[in-house]
């Protein structure tokens, strides 16, 4: 009579204890379902600069309808859409006013940052003004940087993400090498495509190692723009431009929608 007495207890325990345990996962799963909305944060490669159609209440973070992030919101109706990358930030503007808009509701995210901390400005800037020795010289500053500061800077970002948004599924997308080599093309030598070319390579390593360190997916766009490099006779990215100098190497609304897009969308 004792041991059936214990038996119905325990039994009693364990069915309330699965009851709880299914509770949870329930609960888990509802939250996980509901996760639907889309962040997109980042700079100018995400906001679409070049892309033109710039939303006027965007101000000067220059955000496009031709944008990848605007372009996959249209496809796929999320249950909400944040669009907060705006043109030139740095890591600390991301965390200082972009994520606000991240929760557990938050089902993706997607981010290009980076090529501001690194320097990208000053270096194409010095590229264009100064000799090939002047050009390597910079950019061998700014892959010191990516070595010493930017993998800590992404990692505080990342970690913010993962807090802010813990159901998310994050990626991070890198940026496109900028010259197609050995074409016929006015403008920069071929020591100084290939260095930047480079850099680019370099960048997207550092970033996509911080990504997977984090078990984001790293969005690698450099196969996409493949053939659409500048000097390739059909670019989807801007040249330098003195009449419009902040649109210069940015991917224009087909490197939007046949170079980020796809990427994203696969990774998604």
């Amino acid at each position: 009579m004792r041991r059936s007495r214990i038996t119905a207890f325990v039994s009693s325990l364990l069915l309330a204890g699965g009851i709880a345990l299914t509770g949870t996962g329930m609960a888990q799963a509802s939250e996980n379902a509901a996760a639907t909305g889309y962040v997109a944060l980042g700079d100018s490669y995400s906001s679409g600069v070049g892309a033109g159609s710039y939303i006027s209440s965007s101000g000067d973070c220059d955000r496009s309808t031709k944008a990848y992030p605007y372009l996959w919101n249209a496809a796929h109706a999320p249950s909400s859409f944040t669009f907060a990358a705006c043109s030139g930030a740095r890591t600390d503007e991301v965390l200082a006013s972009q994520l606000g808009g991240l929760s557990t509701s938050t089902g993706l995210v997607s981010i290009t940052i980076g090529g501001n901390d690194a320097g990208f400005a000053d270096v194409m800037t010095t590229c264009v003004l100064s000799s090939d020795s002047g050009c390597i010289s910079r950019i061998n500053t700014a892959r010191a940087y990516v070595d010493s500061t930017l993998p800590g800077k992404l990692d505080t970002v990342y970690n913010a993400i993962s807090a802010k948004a813990p159901n998310a599924h994050v990626v991070v997308i890198g940026y496109p090498r900028f010259y197609r080599i050995g074409a016929t093309c006015v403008g920069l030598s071929d020591t100084k495509r290939a260095a930047i070319n480079a850099a680019a390579d370099y960048l997207d390593a550092a970033v996509a190692q911080r990504a997977a360190a984090h078990g984001f997916t790293f969005g690698d766009v450099r196969s996409t723009f493949t053939g659409h490099e500048i000097c390739s006779g059909s670019s989807w990215l801007h040249s330098l431009n003195w009449l419009d100098i902040g649109v210069s190497y940015h991917p224009t609304a087909a490197g939007h929608s046949g170079g980020y897009l796809p990427v994203l969308t696969n990774a998604a």
